[in-house]
Parts: structure tokens; sequence; C-alpha cells
């Protein structure tokens, strides 16, 4: 989602075909860890349950999938992470896939003797270093329609007053 929304900022084409496909993809990639998430516990015994810690999420969701973080947090809005300014969205897209694919090294780690699990998660780790692939070339995309090479300092976008009054901004 978080991709999908910034697509409308973005100041080109390219970096709005970018996050929309990426976007779309990384939906995609939930249905396939959800599936996975279901067919490891559809069959758990209650006994199964409470030795794997699953005692609290099953009191809460039986073994439905809710999308929550390792620790317990639940997926929320604030994952979308929308700021609005090109530059910055691309910079935290870019994190956000290593992050990604951080998890998926982690989860492997952990899964490795078992192919099942193992195989579509370094499909998904892979898929992540594509994505973090295309959100360089969009950043770059974004950096080379810039009047000013000092994209750190503002947004051109909205702060062109800047730009008129403060000649450390040029």
């Amino acid at each position: 989602m978080r991709y999908l929304s910034q697509r409308f900022t973005m100041p080109n084409r390219m970096a709005m075909a970018v996050l929309n496909d990426v976007g779309t993809e990384e939906l995609a990639h939930l249905e396939m860890v959800s599936t996975i998430v279901h067919q490891l516990t559809r069959n758990l015994t209650m006994e199964e349950i409470e030795n794997s810690g699953l005692g609290p999420y099953y009191i809460d969701h039986t073994v439905a999938v809710w999308p929550q973080a390792a620790g317990g947090i639940p997926f929320n809005a604030c994952e979308f992470q929308s700021k609005g300014d090109p530059i910055t969205d691309l910079f935290e897209n870019l994190a956000a896939e290593q992050k990604a694919r951080s998890t998926y090294d982690n989860i492997l780690r952990v899964v490795r003797d078992i192919p099942e699990i193992a195989d579509p998660i370094k499909f998904l780790r892979a898929r992540e270093v594509v994505h973090f692939q295309r959100f360089g070339e969009a950043l770059r995309s974004v950096q080379e329609q810039l009047e000013s090479k000092n994209f750190y300092a503002f947004n051109p976008s909205f702060d062109m007053p800047c730009m008129e009054t403060c000649k450390d901004c040029k």
C-alpha cells in the first residue's frame, strides 16, 4: 500500500510506473506469505499451539491469518510511510526493501532445511533485491529532473520560494 500511495506524488511517469509495478507485486508477496502461514498453522493441535507460544494469538484470532510483526505488533496504516516528497519516499522505499531482504535472510536461517518454506522465501528475497534496484533507478530518474543538484535541502515542487530567496538553497 505504501508504494501504491506514493505513486501519486512522483514527478515522472517512470517513477510512477515503478511504484505501481512494485506495489502490485508486493500484494502478491503478501498473498504468498499468508498462504505459507495458513498452511503451517491450519492443522495445529491445541498442544502444538500452546508449546509454540501461539496461545495468545490463538485466543484473539484462532488460526486466522492476521498481519502482524514477529514481535506481535499488528499491521496498521503507519506502515505506508508516504511523505509526498519523491526523494524522501524513494529513500524510504530503498530502506524498506533492504529491511525486507534482511527479514527473509533471517527466515531462511530458521527454515533452511524445509524446502517447502525455504524455496518460496528465496524467491521473495530475490524479488526484494530487484525492487531495491528498481527504486534506485526511479530515484536516479527523479534526481536527473531536479534543477538543483542539492536535493537533500528541499523539495523543488513545494519549496520554490526557498530557491528564490535563499542563496544557500541553490
